[in-house]
C-alpha cells in the first residue's frame, strides 16, 4: 500500500503542475530577478532541493503527529484521514479544470502560518550564496498549497514519521520537473496551462486518481 501511495503523491505532484505555475511562477521569475549573474541553473537546483527538504519535514513531523494522536488509536480514524486527503485530491482536480474553486478555503486556512514564515525567508533575499538557496526553498516549502495540503494529509494518515517522509518527497520529486522548467520558460508554461483542454486533461486526471484511490480505500 505505501508504495502505491508514493506512486499516487509522486503522480498528484506531476499532474498538478498547473496549479504550480500559478501558486508559484511568481514566486520562480522574483527568485530569478534577484539571483547573481552567471549560470543560474546550480542556484535553481539550491532552492529545489531546499523544498524537498522541506517537503520531507513537513511529512516527518506531520507522520509524527499522527503516530503520536490519541485519535489514531480509535478505528477508523486513519482511514478517515485518508478519505479526506483523497476527497482534497478531486476538489483540488475540479480547481485546476475550471469546474470548482472549492479548495481555495484550504489554501485561505494557510496563509496566517505564511505570513509568519514568509519573514525568514526574505531575510535571505536576494540570494548571495549558494547555501542560501537550500534555506530560501526549505521555507519556500511552507507556501500555502492545496496540493501540499493534500500530500500532508496522506502523510499525517501514515503514523509515521518515515513514511511521512517518504510521501512528501514523493510528492515533491513529482513537482520537480515543472518547477525547474518554471525557472526558464516560466511565461511559456503560463501560457501553455491556460489552454482549456491541457486543464481538463491534467485536472480530470488528478479527479480520477482520487477517486481511484478512494475506490482502493473503501472497497
Amino acid at each position: 500500500m505505501l508504495e502505491f501511495d508514493l506512486f499516487a503523491l509522486f503522480l498528484a505532484g506531476l499532474l498538478g503542475g498547473g496549479h504550480c505555475v500559478g501558486m508559484c511562477g511568481g514566486i520562480v521569475a522574483a527568485f530569478s530577478l534577484q539571483l547573481p549573474d552567471g549560470a543560474r541553473w546550480h542556484y535553481h537546483f539550491g532552492f529545489n532541493f531546499g523544498r524537498l527538504l522541506g517537503y520531507c519535514l513537513i511529512g516527518m513531523l506531520a507522520g509524527l503527529l499522527g503516530s503520536l494522536s490519541v485519535l489514531l488509536a480509535l478505528q477508523g480514524v486513519k482511514s478517515g484521514l485518508s478519505i479526506l486527503a483523497n476527497l482534497l485530491l478531486i476538489l483540488l482536480g475540479s480547481y485546476m479544470a475550471g469546474w470548482s474553486s472549492q479548495i481555495l478555503f484550504l489554501e485561505k486556512a494557510g496563509r496566517p502560518l505564511w505570513s509568519k514564515i514568509q519573514p525568514y525567508m526574505r531575510l535571505f533575499l536576494p540570494v548571495k550564496r549558494w547555501s542560501d538557496t537550500l534555506i530560501v526553498g526549505a521555507l519556500w516549502g511552507w507556501l500555502p498549497c492545496g496540493l501540499v495540503y493534500t500530500a500532508s494529509l496522506n502523510a499525517l494518515a501514515s503514523a509515521s514519521p518515515w513514511h511521512g517522509g517518504l510521501i512528501m518527497l514523493s510528492f515533491g520529486l513529482g513537482t520537480l520537473p515543472n518547477l525547474l522548467l518554471m525557472s526558464v520558460f516560466s511565461e511559456q508554461l503560463r501560457h501553455l496551462f491556460k489552454n482549456k483542454y491541457l486543464r481538463w486533461f491534467f485536472g480530470g486526471s488528478l479527479m480520477l486518481l482520487g477517486f481511484y484511490r478512494l475506490i482502493q480505500l473503501i472497497v
